[in-house]
């Protein structure tokens, strides 16, 4: 039996940080994506308990019931609590899940520390490919922005751009503060492409092919530069592929936990 979650909190990093803590065995870390919880992986985290792992399953700095950074963090900050929390714990050689943005601190927390193998769940880390449309929009925003404040002052025109951004702005934007907007808008741009041949932990990419936040071809592009990497794609499973299909994903990652590698 797995048994019930503990949570407990910890100050890593400046962060008063919240972590669960079930099951027995070797140690896994468990990240869940932008703007969920550790509760959103729940499912995850219960299926490696009782596959005999101990589980450590993170809410993230600005979600749940951890504390947001006081700082601008970017995915190395978030990286360092996560190495932060494995030491407080003494963790070592953790195998690691991240579903979408906590796929994004797997990549970096594995270009560097011992990991026993990784599950990457239709993870971030691969910048997206934008039109030149997408570019022009971004710049001519960033010069409105200057001619802004130069108008305005400095405080009715953080305010005018605030409106604008919520007039254009995606969903996880529009749900977060203003201190984790501006993290997301650090952390969305940060291409870990040259990372990912550094990883030496056995990978498992498990994807959804009607994902469209983290497409089928970042998987790919994961599996060519992730020297040990295969990938279990789930035909018609969405961005949570473990809750669009939890069989299927039950099956590949309960097989992959179990393989001596």
């Amino acid at each position: 039996m797995s048994g019930e979650a503990e949570e407990r909190f910890a100050t890593l990093c400046g962060t008063r940080l919240r972590y669960t803590v079930q099951g027995a065995g070797q140690p896994m870390i468990v990240m869940h994506g932008w703007g969920c919880t550790a509760e959103t992986v729940a499912s995850v985290s219960r299926l490696a308990a009782a596959a005999g792992w101990k589980v450590y399953t993170v809410d993230f700095p600005g979600f749940g019931k951890s504390e947001e950074p006081e700082d601008v963090w970017g995915v190395e900050e978030y990286t360092r609590q996560i190495e932060a929390l494995a030491a407080h714990e003494h963790i070592e050689n953790p195998a690691l899940a991240g579903h979408s943005f906590g796929g994004r601190v797997g990549i970096v927390f594995a270009s560097r520390n011992k990991t026993d193998r990784m599950i990457l769940i239709d993870a971030a880390g691969v910048k997206p490919r934008r039109k030149l449309s997408y570019y022009i929009k971004v710049y001519s925003f960033k010069a409105s922005k200057l001619a802004l404040r130069l108008i305005y002052g400095k405080d009715r025109s953080r305010q005018m751009i605030e409106e604008r951004r919520r007039r254009a702005g995606s969903a996880d934007y529009l749900a977060a503060s203003p201190k984790m907007r501006m993290i997301l808008s650090k952390v969305v741009n940060e291409d870990l492409k040259h990372l990912m041949p550094k990883i030496k932990a056995p990978t498992l990419l498990i994807w959804g092919t009607a994902d469209t936040a983290t497409p089928l071809s970042d998987a790919k592009t994961m599996e060519k530069l992730i020297p040990d990497a295969g990938l279990v794609a789930i035909e018609g499973a969405g961005h949570y592929s473990f809750l669009d299909a939890p069989g299927i994903f039950g099956a590949a990652f309960n097989n992959f936990l179990k393989a001596k590698l």
